[in-house]
């Protein structure tokens, strides 16, 4: 008499692991302690202008410290790293945190298609950064979708989701690593049902067209600080922009005197009885209106204020408000902008 057949759910598969920065790392390392194969890591090439050294690349060195093999194509969607894929066979591709978008063609190498471990609950914050967007946005709540992956950005039906608050200080830099590692039963609960429901099948929750917002790739320029913006608008861009692109700003300290490049490293929002008047009746955005060894309160839009506790002038170290007062002579006439 023959043995029953192996639930689907406890078929082991053969993974192409697709993926760059650190967002993919929990993931690929629970992949490698269950029950599925990781045949290869697909990543980014490692570019770097003539002596200087290439960016990190967290995946390549993860996946070359558990000796499986690296494909580094400069497009994944070329008929050669098409190719290159499809011989080894997988079964499924798990993509995250990879920076390229994988056609039909890429997509159709495995049986099962390809899942993508993305950052956000979406159809909300699609795209590069969700992570720095959720908090950009004031979200409270956020968390990681896996989605059973489409030509389309983002796009396809929802597998898998796992959700978390937002702390009220959170910066990005500590949310991510907590989002990676809620991404791991999310990647697995996903593969579990993609076998129960077999190869060429389509499970998961269609995204609603109607709730897509957009989370773009940051910009260096995106870390200005533009002080017609209210205050909580401002502290939220300090805790989203860590550890790039951060926020910046420059002071005028005089007509004498050039501006200086200054990064908001410790801000927080001035509990004003006054917050929310009407436009145009308090001071003009950016200007100073108090600095003692407490910080810098500083006008923001809306009648709302600032306080700059911890700061960095460029070409200087971190200092608290009190040794940057020290250090800079403030006039009467002071402003940031």
């Amino acid at each position: 008499m023959s043995p029953p057949p192996v639930p689907a759910s406890k078929h082991p598969l053969k993974i192409v692991v697709m993926g760059t920065g650190p967002f993919a790392v929990p993931m690929f390392q629970s992949l490698l302690q269950s029950r599925h194969t990781v045949a290869a890591v697909v990543t980014r090439p490692s570019h770097a202008p003539a002596g200087r050294r290439p960016p990190p690349n967290p995946m390549r060195d993860a996946a070359a410290a558990a000796a499986v093999p690296i494909l580094a194509p400069e497009r994944i969607n070329d008929p050669e790293a098409v190719a290159a894929v499809q011989a080894i066979g997988p079964d499924l591709l798990v993509v995250c945190d990879y920076g390229q978008i994988l056609a039909p063609a890429a997509l159709a190498v495995a049986p099962f298609g390809g899942i993508n471990l993305h950052g956000s609950l979406l159809p909300r914050h699609r795209g590069a950064a969700p992570v720095q967007r959720a908090i950009l946005a004031g979200d409270a709540v956020t968390g990681v979708s896996v989605i059973h992956m489409t030509p389309a950005l983002d796009a396809g039906n929802v597998i898998a989701v796992r959700e978390t608050p937002i702390g009220v200080a959170e910066t990005a830099s500590e949310l991510e690593p907590r989002l990676a590692a809620l991404g791991v039963d999310a990647v697995l609960e996903a593969i579990d049902l993609l076998v129960a429901a077999g190869p060429g099948s389509t499970p998961g929750m269609p995204q609603d067209p109607a709730r897509v917002t957009r989370a773009p790739r940051l910009a260096k320029a995106d870390g200005i600080v533009d002080w017609s913006l209210p205050a909580t608008r401002i502290e939220r861009m300090r805790r989203a922009l860590e550890p790039w692109p951060r926020t910046a700003t420059f002071l005028h300290a005089g007509a004498d005197r050039p501006p200086v490049r200054v990064v908001l490293e410790d801000v927080a929002v001035v509990d004003d009885a006054d917050a929310g008047a009407a436009a145009g009746s308090g001071p003009v955005p950016g200007a100073i209106l108090s600095a003692d060894d407490a910080g810098l309160v500083v006008a923001c839009g809306e009648n709302t204020r600032l306080v700059i506790r911890r700061l960095v002038p460029e070409g200087k170290r971190s200092m608290s408000a009190a040794e940057f007062l020290r250090g800079h002579g403030l006039f009467a006439a002071a402003r940031f902008g």
